[in-house]
């Protein structure tokens, strides 16, 4: 693992106690503001962490318990946030580079401590089988917490169970009450591999950093991602990437691309790591099948290369981040990815039962907005999503979520794919389906599907509607160009570069599908709103003059031809309700959802 990018100074023992114990001498701690002080009396490693950087060169870190997108923009930061588990994040300017560091400050090995804990894991092996059949790993690290519990003597308080009885043993010795010859329990063999373990007499004699920094280590190997951990606690990241040899690097979503201070210096540091990588997440990887792609516990997708002959700069993985609660339409507005007018015309779009692609390049939100649009289908709808890799997050109630499943390499179980998926939700009577992402030949079963009068949303790899028609209409979708029109809206989500040089995330454009004409085999849509670059503002070019809204939706709610443009109204209306919400402080994706069912029931929303 590659180390810090600067040389941690030595604490001279100011206080002349440990870390964390007589704070009121430490020159560093009363520096701290008030709110500093108070963590670091929790966490007595953020304080060694902090007296031991070098002040002259890089000053005490500002503190934020947590970081917000007010911080992004800022110049040559230099701060610390709290990530929780004792995980702290240290982002600091790199002068050298235009990525800045990001520093796990974690409960870390240091100095003459990694002696007592080799001690400690060596004496483990003699209790290995207390573990025997246990599979859950948090059991596991319950276990092995007690047995540590038993072996160790902590500074300043007993240990947790007395020394065992002994008795007399031929020749002099002492041996435990219940052993036979050689320190064995009577009538039972001691296992090869313990016999040249050496004794266990005695108990391993930590300090209270010492044991609280196993007990964080031993949780990170057992329940977490070994040195990854802090990344994947770490909110604030959104994909996490090591490309080979080198440092690892990360995408923040405040401060944008970082440095890791972890990364690999040879290819067997690198590919020990990834082995037990896959391992961990019950993927292994071999130079047989070299690729693996697999998603974590918490939903996170993984994607992961072994071996130099097909990476030739080393194994790499990435991980693309899950979170937990989706961002809400009303925190995408507050971002300026779109404005409350588009959000109010595509929830109109969704009550309909129209057809809504969103489209774009990598990593430009097609799914976070895709996520973001389904508190405006409404409450009573039953939703069937179905996906390769679980990313879509509904909060209704009625929703079938369908995964896709590969062939077992024992033959025992038989694929699963996504067209297999897709015609058996045409079977499910949805009022929408959900497609997570629309690349080969489910894209003709989705047109089927629109055709048949089911409401169909999907996101889609394409930079403009030319080239969504190009791909849809291609190979391997293949489909006819006659049906093509059955999409009603595509969402074109943009990564874009501000005036002021800063990346952005956009929805460049909504555009309204018309119609083919066959004899000039041509396609006619409207761009109803679009995004101008000069000002980051968006324009509603399709304001009396949409499609959609004057010719299907309009005539479905009863308005006459001569007022069909009164539809219009209501999207104001909607507008309105959304900036409401906004102005009320109502930003959780889930509580926006139960104010929009609340709003459908009483017919704000009609």
């Amino acid at each position: 693992m590659l180390g810090l990018p600067f040389e941690l100074k030595p604490c001279p023992g100011d206080c002349g106690k440990e870390c964390g114990r007589y704070l009121e001498k430490c020159p560093v701690f009363s520096k701290l503001p008030p709110e500093f002080q108070e963590v670091c009396k929790l966490h007595p490693h953020l304080l060694q962490y902090v007296r031991m950087l070098p002040a002259d060169k890089i000053g005490i870190p500002q503190y934020y318990e947590k970081v917000t997108r007010k911080l992004k923009g800022t110049k040559d930061p230099n701060l610390i946030y709290n990530v929780g588990g004792g995980v702290f994040i240290h982002v600091l300017a790199n002068l050298n580079d235009i990525r800045d560091y990001y520093i796990a400050v974690e409960p870390s090995l240091i100095d003459a401590q990694e002696k007592s804990l080799d001690d400690i894991e060596l004496r483990l092996a003699d209790y290995v089988e207390e573990l025997e059949g246990v599979a859950d790993s948090s059991k596991r690290l319950e276990i092995i917490m007690g047995i540590v519990d038993r072996i160790v003597i902590v500074s300043g308080r007993k240990s947790a169970e007395p020394e065992p009885e002994k008795e007399k043993a031929e020749g002099g010795g002492d041996k435990k009450k219940g052993e036979g010859e050689g320190g064995k329990k009577k009538g039972e063999k001691k296992p090869r591999f313990l016999k040249s373990k050496g004794g266990t007499k005695g108990k391993v004699h930590i300090t209270q950093f010492q044991y609280n920094t196993l007990r964080y280590l031993l949780r990170r190997k057992l329940e977490g991602m070994g040195a990854l951990d802090p990344m994947i606690l770490d909110p604030n990241i959104e994909d996490i990437s090591c490309s080979g040899l080198g440092n690892i690097f990360v995408e923040h979503k405040i401060f944008g691309g970082l440095r890791a201070s972890i990364g690999f210096e040879t290819n067997e540091a690198l590919d020990k790591f990834v082995i037990e990588l896959a391992e961990g997440i019950k993927h292994p990887v071999t130079f047989r099948e070299p690729v693996v792609d697999a998603t974590l516990p918490d939903g996170s997708r993984i994607n992961i290369v072994y071996g130099t002959d097909v990476s030739k700069r080393g194994s790499n993985f990435t991980i693309r981040k899950f979170s937990d609660t989706p961002l809400s339409i009303i925190e995408l507005i507050q971002f300026g990815a779109l404005n409350y007018d588009m959000a109010a015309y595509l929830s109109i779009i969704l009550q309909e039962g129209m057809n809504v692609w969103v489209s774009g390049e990598t990593a430009s939100g097609k799914t976070t907005l895709l996520n973001a649009l389904t508190t405006f289908i409404p409450p009573e709808s039953k939703i069937v999503s179905i996906e390769d890799t679980p990313e879509v997050q509904v909060p209704h109630h009625n929703w079938i979520r369908g995964v896709t499943r590969g062939s077992d390499k024992s033959g025992d179980s038989s694929e699963v794919s996504m067209f297999d998926l897709l015609k058996a939700a045409l079977r499910q009577r949805p009022n929408l389906i959900i497609v997570g992402e629309i690349r080969g030949v489910e894209g003709a079963i989705a047109f089927q599907a629109m055709q048949t009068g089911h409401a169909t949303m999907s996101t889609f790899h394409a930079a403009s509607v030319s080239k969504l028609i190009q791909r849809v209409t291609g190979n391997p979708i293949n489909v006819p160009k006659t049906y093509v029109d059955n999409l009603n809206v595509v969402v074109i989500c943009q990564q874009v570069r501000l005036a002021n040089g800063g990346l952005a995330r956009r929805l460049t454009s909504i555009n309204e599908i018309v119609s083919y004409d066959s004899i000039g085999d041509c396609f006619s849509f409207i761009e109803t709103f679009s995004w101008n670059p000069l000002d980051d503002n968006f324009l509603f070019r399709g304001y009396q003059n949409s499609y959609l809204l004057e010719n299907k939706i309009a005539p479905r709610r009863g308005f006459p031809e001569e007022k069909r443009r009164q539809i219009y109204k209501i999207l104001k209306q909607r507008s309105d309700v959304l900036k409401r919400i906004a102005e009320q402080g109502k930003t959780n994706f889930y509580d926006i959802y139960a104010i929009l069912s609340k709003a459908y029931r009483e017919g704000y929303f009609r």
